[in-house]
């Protein structure tokens, strides 16, 4: 498949007049200080224009990154969106720890301004010099596959956000041929021979749940995160987040009144009832008898992006291909990774720890199921935040 072309500075200024409300990106959902409606049919973003796909619809055996323009693609010199300091304060993030500790991000293409971008973010809010290193496929870090501007954006989201939650994290950007799935197992095989400890996927394949093997995200010793979608629950759940052997990971909306953070369900999180995925022994949930997603969840709307491969400025993000690598990101702070066995310690906390521990979202909805958990926010478990948002790194 051939990648996306690159595309023009001026034609996306032009798309983004055109998108964008009078009010600029400030008036969107999710902003500080704002609520926000959801709509129970389609999400929200889909439904009032309010953003757009970075990675279009691909063919069978392929895969779509998960990121999401908000705004039509509004670039400035002004920093927007929430910034690492929010996500640090909300979930009570011990950012002194995560020496020593990799954390892998597999996506497809190249971006060739990658290690510039990460470098210009991470001095915007102080998170010092990365440990970063980019590899191709085979483990290389030259001979890197041609570039693609949608792919590069993605590749620069989550490589930022692993540095918000985990400054003093090891980055590794594995960067697959192609979106193929064939191509991408091979990266992920790769990122764990690199010696990842974390490894964190902000794609998947749409409408499917079986489209790469279980066998490329079941290293022992290894987590494995992947984000949900951002088609809300009508679209099903998505591999490889459906796969027993990874985290799957759902979305929420983040506000800020005074002083005070809150979440609620974002309305484009993909989750459901993986039919078919064999259900983990520890995860009881009686409305899907095979695998459910999600696990867990993160910030997955109005992110602040820096990217000049593909947009040239900085802008705002959204999807899950947010909280995928942020929770990597967390992982990566907790170090815990040759001990855990996929999603199964957020099963198993006790009830008192795990209420110290997480977030547990209770409103919200990403989709209509006749008002059951798999779709609807509620106490304790749910499909589209899984068991909450992080509230410091104990219960990973």
């Amino acid at each position: 498949m051939n990648a996306p072309l690159k595309l023009a500075v001026p034609l996306l200024a032009t798309l983004a007049f055109a998108a964008c409300n009078a009010g600029g990106t400030s008036n969107l959902p999710g902003s500080p200080g704002q609520s926000v409606s959801q709509s129970h049919s389609i999400p929200d973003w889909q439904a009032k224009g309010l953003a757009t796909r970075v990675c279009g619809d691909v063919p069978r055996g392929y895969a779509r990154c998960d990121a999401l323009m908000i705004g039509g693609g509004k670039v400035g010199h002004d920093v927007a969106g929430w910034k690492p300091l929010d996500f640090q304060t909300r979930y009570k993030l011990p950012i002194t720890q995560g020496s020593g500790q990799i954390v892998a991000i597999v996506d497809a293409y190249d971006n060739p301004n990658a290690a510039s971008d990460l470098a210009a973010y991470r001095t915007e809010f102080g998170l010092g010099t990365a440990n970063f290193t980019k590899y191709n496929q085979n483990g290389q870090t030259s001979n890197y596959p041609r570039g693609s501007a949608n792919w590069g954006l993605e590749e620069d989201l989550d490589i930022e956000m692993v540095s918000a939650a985990c400054p003093k994290c090891t980055i590794y950007l594995v960067e697959a041929n192609g979106a193929d799935t064939s191509d991408l197992e091979t990266a992920e095989a790769e990122a764990v021979t690199l010696g990842a400890h974390v490894v964190s996927n902000s794609w998947g394949c749409p409408g499917s749940d079986a489209c790469v093997s279980s066998s490329y995200f079941s290293t022992p010793g290894v987590v494995y995160l992947a984000s949900a979608g951002d088609s809300g629950y009508s679209s099903g759940a998505q591999a490889p987040a459906a796969l027993a052997s990874v985290v799957a990971v759902g979305g929420t909306v983040l506000s800020l009144s005074g002083s005070t953070y809150s979440e609620t369900t974002w309305s484009g999180s993909g989750a459901g009832c993986a039919t078919g995925v064999t259900k983990p022994s520890w995860q009881h949930d009686t409305g899907c008898s095979s695998r459910t997603e999600n696990d867990i969840a993160a910030v997955a709307w109005q992110a602040a992006e820096y990217d000049t491969y593909s947009y040239g400025g900085w802008f705002t993000v959204g999807g899950t291909s947010v909280a995928s690598p942020l929770l990597g990101g967390v992982f990566g702070l907790a170090g815990n990774a040759s001990s855990l066995d996929a999603a199964k310690k957020f099963y198993t906390l006790k009830k008192k720890a795990r209420k110290k521990q997480l977030n547990d979202i209770t409103t919200g909805s990403d989709g209509s199921c006749g008002g059951s958990y798999l779709c609807t926010a509620g106490k304790g478990y749910d499909g589209p935040t899984g068991w909450g948002t992080p509230k410091g790194v104990k219960a990973f």
